[in-house]
């Protein structure tokens, strides 16, 4: 009898306890929106995957810290396809797919239908708006795939709004999509963020009210100096060191910069400083009010990507007090825009996500300095070896057409003309450019299916490849070597360095955590949407990051 009191009072105990449990999870249920007002994708170009903790111990709790200790990061994220390159780095992000699919196969690229080199987001059928110079316009209709702000476009029968903001035009215009409520970017010349006649006819009515501020002056005359005193930076090297570049016409790469002097004058100074950052972020702000993103019965989609980060990266290098300060500086931004986002929209009510475009290499000279292997490929051993030899051995004037995106751009109907062999041309190539210090290897660009290379490599060279805008050979260069001098730093490959990006989400439906496991870039708008349950883009060859949805 004992027994089965017992019995009894124990299944007693379940049931309430199951029952709480349940009302427990409605309750949970019940608190979180259906979806989100609104997601923000936040790209920083050209950070690398380390700078998430190199400089922790002196971020801020707000900023980078709250988002290792609330959100859910991928730490294993990792480009899919070479090469790395911004263009690319954006259009892949929203389309969930490669250059292989989307088209966009560099910043540019030569255009064999035209006969010439063109950017990546060129549009010779629309004009520019909101510059008083005005000229010719940018598009996406470079770009084959619709993005994950398209379908969401698509899926709300176009009642969601999408937006992108950034300073360069192709960080702005490849996130925003084909069917945005608007680009912007930001005109250098002016002062002024644009768009085109591709999306509005005119600048919207906040949007110029944000120009006539004029705001960047406002930023010149704080000058820039190191956030902290100088001597604390001791994870960089030395403020001067002979491989960082210079910008602006200074004389020396050295703090503080005189920035008043640019004041009315040099708007695009800002690019190669912190405040590039603080522009972006005060321009996404006004668009999220003028355009009331997030406000609305279907959630909106604000696509910003911060571009001066890559232009102090180039100039400097990734171990300089420039870019430590930057991450500082970008680590502060971040946090007060996060506590702008839970005011505006409450915590949870927002979806948010960071990432980049590409990763960096150190400076050569940095490397050389430190006994590490490295060096600059020179114009007398590379292009001017190859133009040379293949012009005394054939007899054709201009053998190549252009050298784009670590790609050989040849003139085949120069020497079909003559009826040189294709493949002779080829070995010829190869035997030219492996002299020269510096170049790992030479791959038809046809024929890599079949190229002698460790298949991981070989399956980013074919995701980065597209038959109609690639080029007819991909030279790989050795490890740390950059192209040029050994003064700044650059990217592009399929090494770790330039490959491994950040990928973090925040907010609404998302678990604190990480998973090592081995994330794509292209997994980004497949997960997205398989968070808001709507179509993936059409070209996706990602798959959703279960660990993110939820799923299995």
């Amino acid at each position: 009898m004992m027994k089965f009191k017992y019995c009894l009072s124990g299944l007693i105990m379940m049931s309430f306890v199951c029952i709480t449990h349940a009302q427990t999870t409605a309750k949970s249920a019940s608190s979180t929106p259906q979806q989100p007002k609104i997601v923000v994708g936040m790209m920083v170009d050209q950070m690398r995957w380390d700078y998430l903790y190199r400089f922790q111990d002196r971020y801020t709790e707000g900023g980078f810290k709250r988002l290792i200790r609330e959100g859910f990061s991928c730490e294993n994220t990792l480009i899919d396809y070479s090469p790395t390159i911004t263009g690319c780095g954006h259009a892949s992000v929203y389309t969930g797919t490669s250059p292989a699919v989307h088209g966009i196969v560099g910043n540019g690229w030569y255009e064999r239908s035209m006969g010439k080199e063109i950017g990546c987001v060129d549009d010779e059928s629309v004009n520019l708006v909101g510059s008083a110079e005005g000229g010719t316009g940018e598009s996406p209709r470079n770009n084959l795939s619709t993005t994950i702000t398209d379908q969401l476009r698509i899926a709300s029968n176009f009642q969601s709004k999408t937006v992108g903001v950034a300073i360069k035009d192709r960080a702005s215009i490849l996130p925003a999509g084909h069917a945005a409520t608007g680009a912007f970017w930001y005109n250098g010349k002016d002062g002024n963020f644009v768009t085109s006649t591709y999306y509005m006819e005119e600048l919207p009515e906040w949007a110029k009210r944000f120009n006539d501020k004029k705001v960047v002056d406002s930023y010149y005359k704080n000058d820039w100096n190191t956030l902290y005193p100088i001597n604390t930076y001791t994870l960089s090297t030395a403020d001067d060191k002979s491989y960082e570049g210079t910008a602006n016409g200074e004389a020396k790469p050295v703090f503080p910069r005189n920035l008043k002097q640019f004041i009315g004058k040099n708007y695009s100074a800002v690019r190669t400083t912190p405040y590039g950052n603080t522009l972006t972020f005060d321009f996404a702000k006004a668009a999220i009010e003028g355009y009331n993103l997030g406000g609305g019965k279907f959630t909106d989609f604000l696509a910003v990507s911060f571009s001066s980060p890559d232009a102090i990266g180039h100039t400097y290098g990734p171990n300089s007090i420039e870019i430590e300060d930057n991450y500082l500086r970008l680590d502060k931004e971040l946090a007060d825009f996060f506590t702008y986002l839970d005011k505006k929209f409450g915590k949870g009510n927002y979806l948010y996500f960071i990432t980049a475009d590409h990763g960096v290499s150190e400076s050569p000279g940095f490397y050389l300095e430190n006994k590490m292997p490295s060096g600059a490929i020179q114009d007398k051993d590379f292009s001017k070896a190859l133009l040379d030899g293949l012009k005394e051995k054939y007899g054709v004037e201009k053998p190549v057409l252009s050298f784009a995106n670590y790609q050989l751009y040849m003139n085949w109907e120069e020497f079909d003309k003559k009826g040189i062999s294709r493949s002779d041309v080829g070995r010829t190539i190869k035997e030219i450019l492996l002299k020269a210090p510096g170049i790992a290897n030479v791959l038809e660009s046809e024929a890599l299916g079949a190229a002698p290379i460790p298949d991981h490599i070989k399956s980013m060279l074919i995701k980065g490849y597209y038959v109609k805008r690639s080029g007819d050979f991909m030279v790989i260069p050795q490890p740390t070597w950059k192209g040029g001098n050994i003064k700044g730093a650059t990217h592009g490959t399929w090494y770790p360095y330039d490959a491994h990006i950040p990928l973090v989400w925040m907010g609404w439906k998302i678990k604190p955590g990480y998973t090592n496991r081995v994330t794509g870039m292209t997994d980004i708008a497949p997960t997205i949407a398989a968070l808001l349950r709507i179509q993936m883009p059409s070209g996706a060859i990602g798959q959703p990051i279960t660990e993110v949805t939820g799923g299995r």
